[in-house]
């Protein structure tokens, strides 16, 4: 057998034996009592974690319109993978470490859900009161699969798949994980600290955003970058079908975080809308001023970027101050855009000018017009200090752990598809598919042809 196989045959006896113990290893999954919850909050937040398992989909379709034809399904499956992937870790273990008893405001005790047990439809005493246990783990789930799936615009069109797929679990494991303890988890220490992150303007994007930078320095440029092509999105249909699956899946992605139907969800609804519709705008504007045509590839990275900058501060802030956010934040993501491709980074899908740099403008305007504490509304420095120190502790903690992450990943699966690969194509090298027409079909069709017979 190849290697290959031998890793495949190794996870697929991995995957039975997790089968096996899931299905016969004794948990205790609390159930509610009658009537315990209100109906209002669980259809509400069952119909958000649809919405947020809709983006993953999305981000699919996002991407795939910007990659060269060669590398649409590579590219696609990079995000649906995760769907597969990441819900197996937090199942298993996952879910422990981002929300398990907390271990010094680090991390989760891994044991607290091991296997989802003590995770049933009653509440938990201090996660989200107000519903089922495994409703609130569903809803974070979706959140632990797209982060991963977002890194991956970074370094498409040369990572192989089998990397790929390990980089992802540790990822999520070494990097998500702690970083949602740390601000989401009521003993987590930049929870604790008052660090604010309504929806995962941290947790999400900043942490995908310098993964990303630390992927694309890592694997280093595709040979296309280097001879200096460039790069035109083969599908903006894709990509606009993409934007308009994240748009309306971000909704449940802010608003759900409200973890109820009620005023909060309803703010944090209206300002998503008004920080993309106002990015959305602003970097068409910005191509017009720049002297090139409004694209439609332009409109949707920029109702994108007004959507990464606005999660954090959702449900904090009010209507003024999002569309501001999103007007800065496309310009900033704009500019950050132009000077990456001045250098010779080589972040294929700009995830880190747009969901990096984004979610850092979100974070910090998040601390300027937060209703409490906000620097605009109380005058007060606390809350901008604060997020300005968890920042720079993040940014250190998610880049340098990524980047070694992927160095790490090398050593045990080589993460970088060769050159011959690469001008294939991952669809054909690493799938063994294409979108691209069979060769008899570029043939033209012959007229037919007709003889006289003489008689």
């Amino acid at each position: 057998m190849t290697r290959k196989q031998y890793l495949a045959t190794a996870c697929l006896g991995l995957i039975l034996l997790l089968a096996g113990i899931a299905a016969f290893l004794p948990q205790n999954h609390p159930d509610a009592k009658p009537d315990a919850f209100n109906p209002a909050d669980l259809a509400w937040m069952l119909s958000a974690s649809g919405l947020v398992l809709l983006m993953t989909p999305g981000l699919a379709f996002f991407y795939g319109g910007m990659v060269s034809k060669r590398n649409v399904i590579s590219t696609m499956l990079q995000s649906f993978i995760a769907l597969g992937v990441i819900s197996i870790l937090w199942y298993v273990v996952g879910f422990s470490l981002a929300f398990g008893d907390s271990i010094g405001g680090v991390i989760g005790n891994p044991m607290t859900f091991f296997m989802f047990n003590n995770v049933g439809t009653a509440p938990h005493a201090r996660l989200a009161t107000n519903l089922p246990l495994v409703l609130f783990a569903a809803f974070q789930l979706k959140f632990a699969i797209i982060t991963p799936a977002l890194i991956s615009g970074a370094f498409a069109e040369r990572i192989r798949f089998w990397g790929y797929l390990l980089f992802m679990c540790l990822f999520s494991l070494l990097i998500y994980c702690p970083l949602a303890h740390w601000t989401w988890h009521p003993d987590g220490f930049l929870f604790k600290w008052g660090v604010l992150d309504f929806a995962g303007g941290t947790v999400v994007h900043i942490s995908a955003g310098f993964a990303a930078l630390a992927g694309a320095l890592a694997l280093g440029r595709r040979h296309s970058h280097l001879e200096g092509h460039t790069h035109i999105p083969p599908n903006v249909p894709f990509i606009l079908i993409g934007t308009g699956l994240l748009w309306f899946g971000w909704f449940g992605f802010n608003a759900g975080s409200a973890l109820a139907a009620n005023t909060t969800a309803v703010q944090a609804f209206f300002t998503t809308h008004m920080a993309s519709a106002a990015a959305m705008l602003t970097w068409m504007m910005i191509e017009a001023v720049r002297g090139q045509r409004p694209t439609a590839a332009g409109a949707a990275i920029g109702a994108v970027v007004g959507l990464v900058a606005i999660t954090p501060a959702a449900g904090y802030v009010s209507y003024g101050p999002a569309l501001f956010i999103g007007v800065v934040s496309a310009a900033i993501s704009a500019g950050a855009v132009d000077l990456k491709n001045k250098t010779t980074l080589d972040d294929t899908l700009d995830v880190f000018p747009c969901h990096g740099v984004g979610g850092i403008v979100g974070m910090i305007l998040t601390a300027v017009f937060a209703k409490d504490g906000g620097l605009v509304t109380t005058g007060s420095w606390v809350l901008l200090t604060k997020h300005l120190g968890a920042l720079a502790f993040i940014s250190v903690f998610t880049f340098g752990g990524s980047y070694l992450l992927y160095k790490f990943t090398n050593l045990l699966i080589p993460i970088r598809v060769n050159a011959m690969h690469e001008a294939d194509g991952l669809d054909l090298s690493q799938h063994g598919e294409t979108v691209l027409p069979a060769p008899h079909e570029h043939l033209p069709v012959s007229e037919p042809k007709f003889v006289v017979r003489a008689s």
